[in-house]
């Protein structure tokens, strides 16, 4: 491999390692985990990127690459029957604001997280890249369903949090 080829690699890691943390963050049990998924899904890129056409956007490529890890990642788990979401050790707190502010942020944040844990893959999927704030144009490029499908079902996803966050 050429020097472009780990440069173009070290670009794409660098600017999409807060989403991929973000979304190995949401498929994960422990630090550990999310350190691992996260190099599991490096790797899956490096061993990817000869063979990305640019018939997408790189993002978007970057975001399906990552969901096919994380989501095997899940049916790994699942075959194993664990279920336990631990938030320890996720630091969200921006030590310019309001401390008290940020632990009640942490506390809906965690409270979200626990929610989307228990959605099925192709749901927490959707709500992953909604929250990543792709439009519907992009998540419908990113999963492979139509613009109007992504509308419907987020539609129903954020009811079912809606209901499991007041719960």
């Amino acid at each position: 491999m050429g020097e472009d080829f780990k440069c173009i690699f070290g670009k794409i890691i660098e600017d999409n390692k807060q989403r991929i943390i973000r979304i190995c963050w949401a498929y994960s049990q422990n630090k550990e985990d999310q350190k691992d998924l996260f190099q599991e899904v490096a790797l899956n890129l490096w061993k990817s990127l000869p063979s990305f056409r640019k018939e997408a956007r790189l993002d978007t490529w970057v975001y399906r690459v990552c969901l096919n890890v994380c989501m095997q990642y899940a049916m790994k788990l699942n075959k194993s029957k664990i279920v336990r979401v631990d938030f320890e050790g996720i630091e969200i707190f921006d030590d310019s604001a309001d401390l008290h502010y940020n632990l009640e942020n942490f506390e809906k944040i965690k409270i979200l997280y626990e929610c989307i844990s228990k959605l099925n893959d192709a749901e927490k999927s959707l709500v992953l890249l909604f929250l990543e704030d792709l439009s519907y144009k992009t998540i419908s490029e990113v999963t492979g369903i139509t613009e109007n499908h992504v509308a419907v079902k987020l539609s129903r996803i954020k009811k079912k949090l809606f209901n499991c966050i007041n719960n």
